[in-house]
């Protein structure tokens, strides 16, 4: 039987964590979206917002997740370490990248290894396992969610994700830098009549042009993208640390008045699908 598609907002900044009094509206952690298909849970990006979302879960008792990694830029997984229930026995992890040249397992073990952290990935006695793929791949989560993937233009790549439940579409698609001209054809097929398509929005189009080549996109293309594909609701996401809550806000009213029911994404939000 079919349940909730819903989503909760642990982590919306990108490049680094940024707290302060300038942040405290939309928050200051990075990358990390908790989704729930029913009974299922998905765990979108691995950012510092995972450690509360790990201390939240720790009164649910046993877990079962699919960790959905869009990269493996330190933004994306410096929260890892930090996650309560990946050192807890009773719980079950799948971690799932694309296009990693030695696999995500090797790829975190390096990651989780003296100088850089004092606890081996070995040590994480949750009962972890590796999927790799390839962006462009199917991957059948259970009998009834499957992720569609493909590949962003990112430094060292980065894989999109098209969430399928009941019917329903949430696309997860960061980091990422638009084409010069036109749309991005593999983002486009990606979205297409979605119900939510969370988006790498870093930068405006006054900022972009300094920031050119650096992997990341605006919320102008992510808006264009959603109206071309018929998406129906775009949620601004992976904000710039130096991006104040003021900004963000003069942000949200301008995109409500330009696409009504969209919305810049903050932590604790929970939007059902």
């Amino acid at each position: 039987m079919a349940g909730d598609f819903q989503v909760r907002f642990w982590g919306v900044r990108g490049s680094i964590p940024c707290p302060g009094q300038e942040t405290l509206h939309y928050g200051g952690n990075t990358s990390c979206v908790e989704v729930r298909a029913g009974d299922q849970l998905l765990i979108l990006d691995a950012g510092s917002g995972l450690q509360p979302f790990g201390q939240y879960l720790q009164s649910a008792g046993s877990i079962s997740a699919d960790l959905l990694l869009s990269h493996l830029h330190y933004d994306h997984i410096l929260g890892l370490p930090f996650f309560a229930p990946a050192y807890d026995a009773a719980n079950k992890l799948r971690v799932w990248a694309g296009n990693c040249s030695a696999g995500v397992e090797a790829a975190l073990h390096q990651f989780l290894q003296p100088p850089f952290f004092p606890v081996p990935l070995k040590h994480l006695t949750a009962r972890f396992s590796f999927r790799d793929f390839s962006s462009g791949d199917t991957l059948e989560l259970s009998p009834e969610v499957c992720a569609r993937t493909c590949v962003l233009n990112h430094p060292d790549g980065a894989t999109g994700y098209r969430i399928e439940y009941d019917g329903r579409a949430l696309c997860y698609v960061t980091d990422t830098e638009h084409p010069a001209r036109g749309l991005d054809s593999a983002i486009l097929q990606l979205i297409r009549d979605a119900d939510t398509v969370i988006y790498d929005s870093t930068y405006n189009d006054s900022d972009y042009p300094s920031h050119r080549g650096w992997g990341h996109s605006t919320w102008e293309a992510g808006l264009a993208l959603c109206e071309a594909a018929g998406a129906r609701r775009l949620v601004v996401f992976h904000h710039a640390p130096e991006r104040s809550d003021s900004e963000l806000q003069q942000l949200d009213a301008e995109l409500h008045r330009r696409r009504p029911g969209s919305v810049v994404a903050r932590e604790g939000m929970v939007l059902q699908l």
